[in-house]
């Protein structure tokens, strides 16, 4: 599971509310006495798995130190619509600086959450992990990852370095190497890095049997059919881990994870999670 400092996530907050603010809110400026002082309530709008909350109180923070923070629910937390998650009490100028940078982080990261515990759950009952993919946001993957933690789901490679992942497109430049692409893949792979594991990309039965018997640590079946991966499964017949890929959403996954597979990894749960309905309004004090 990808955890967070508190180094990185001050440098995100602070790079976002520079962002955000520029010049200066003049909109506040204008308007809002800095004497004022306000108490802002964020409340969850519809159900959802909570992720972010460091982030949405250190931008509080770092707009005032003297803002007092009551947190009422914690990451990883699912909670109802109407559930207040966070109260911030200080000077009313500094709160509403912050106020779009706090919900643009929670409301992003608790929609990773929430969808990923959707897919945790439609695979309940079986022994199918969820994982995620480097499909990302640039410059966010290891909040995305964490927030898929949060959600229930399982943490895939991080980047290209602590994981070999030989796919097509590699199999492909290695055209005519003997015995085959993929046991000359694989064995290039363990003498070059023999700390990291070995994953294969396979589109056909042939590939996967060659996989197997190349003793690759995992075998990515990509875009089989329920069908086709069961027979996948019975081929490795252990020996290695099984992840299924492509073609997964909610309406699919439970049939994948049906097949046997060890592993299912969504490209969804970071590239097309929603915002969740998160809100922020202020109460007189």
């Amino acid at each position: 599971m990808v955890t967070l400092s508190t180094s990185e996530i001050r440098a995100a907050v602070r790079g976002a509310l520079a962002e955000d603010l520029g010049a200066g809110d003049a909109t506040t400026s204008a308007t809002v006495p800095v004497t004022a002082q306000a108490r802002a309530v964020m409340v969850a709008r519809e159900p959802l798995v909570v992720a972010g909350m460091d982030f949405a109180a250190e931008a509080f923070r770092q707009r005032s130190r003297q803002a007092v923070i009551e947190r009422m629910a914690k990451d990883g937390e699912s909670v109802r619509c109407g559930q207040v998650l966070l109260r911030a009490t200080g000077p009313a100028p500094a709160l509403l600086t912050a106020e779009r940078v706090a919900l643009n982080f929670i409301q992003r990261l608790s929609g990773i959450a929430t969808l990923t515990a959707d897919y945790v759950a439609a695979v309940a009952g079986t022994h199918a992990r969820i994982l995620d993919t480097r499909k990302t946001t640039p410059g966010w993957r290891r909040f995305e990852k964490y927030a898929v933690a949060c959600g229930g789901g399982q943490n895939h490679r991080l980047g290209l370095f602590d994981l070999i992942l030989i796919k097509d497109n590699h199999l492909v430049a290695l055209r005519g190497a003997r015995p085959n692409p993929i046991a000359a893949a694989v064995q290039r792979a363990r003498a070059a890095y023999p700390r990291l594991r070995v994953e294969v990309e396979a589109d056909t039965l042939e590939q996967v049997a060659q996989a197997a018997e190349a003793r690759a640590d995992i075998i990515l079946l990509d875009n089989m059919p329920p069908a086709h991966l069961r027979r996948a499964v019975k081929l490795v017949a252990g020996r290695c881990l099984t992840e299924a890929s492509g073609g997964v959403n909610l309406r699919t996954v439970a049939a994948i994870a049906r097949a046997g597979v060890d592993c299912i990894s969504v490209g969804a749960l970071t590239h097309s999670a929603r915002a969740v309905d998160i809100a922020l309004d202020f109460e007189p004090l």
